[in-house]
């Protein structure tokens, strides 16, 4: 990994999530929801750059390994996906509706889940160095506090999702 690469996720920009129309001359105000929201995007980050570690570190499958070369690229490029989408859904829940936080919210966890789960199986099956056992699943671990901090800030508004489930 080159060290220009470290930074993965594009900066956060407090400039960007004002609205002109409510937020005008508002700016001091404290804004827990988006305070998380901007330190849970910077601890994904941390996530971001331990995995793409992770996988600079994975081995050649050896003949006894479970999964074929093929499998493995493809996996790793889906792990990449959905670490790039948690990224993009934290960002983008700063629309401030409540259900597209929690339809992001739904996402977040689902792909952090997914990704701590499935970089264990790299270790197990001795593709990825052993010190990733314990960077990327303590990682997430501290972007889950994080996550449940900024849902906890999370108002019910009176727009309603057509669905019913939020």
């Amino acid at each position: 990994m080159e060290i220009d690469d470290l930074n993965e996720l594009p900066e956060w920009d407090d400039d960007k999530f004002l609205d002109d129309e409510h937020e005008e001359g508002e700016e001091w105000k404290p804004n827990p929801t988006r305070d998380v929201c901007k330190a849970m995007y910077e601890q994904w980050n941390q996530v971001m750059i331990g995995l793409k570690a992770g996988f600079d570190s994975l081995k050649e499958p050896g003949e006894d390994s479970l999964y074929p070369k093929d499998y493995i690229e493809e996996h790793k490029a889906i792990l990449l996906a959905d670490a790039y989408e948690v990224g993009a859904k934290i960002r983008s829940s700063e629309a401030g509706l409540y259900t597209i936080r929690m339809e992001n919210a739904a996402i977040i966890r689902k792909n952090a889940q997914f990704i701590k789960i499935s970089t264990n199986g790299f270790i197990e099956d001795d593709l990825m160095e052993e010190q990733y056992r314990l960077i990327i699943p303590n990682e997430i671990d501290k972007f889950w506090e994080l996550f449940k901090q900024w849902v906890a800030t999370f108002e019910k508004d009176d727009c309603e999702g057509g669905w019913g489930l939020f």
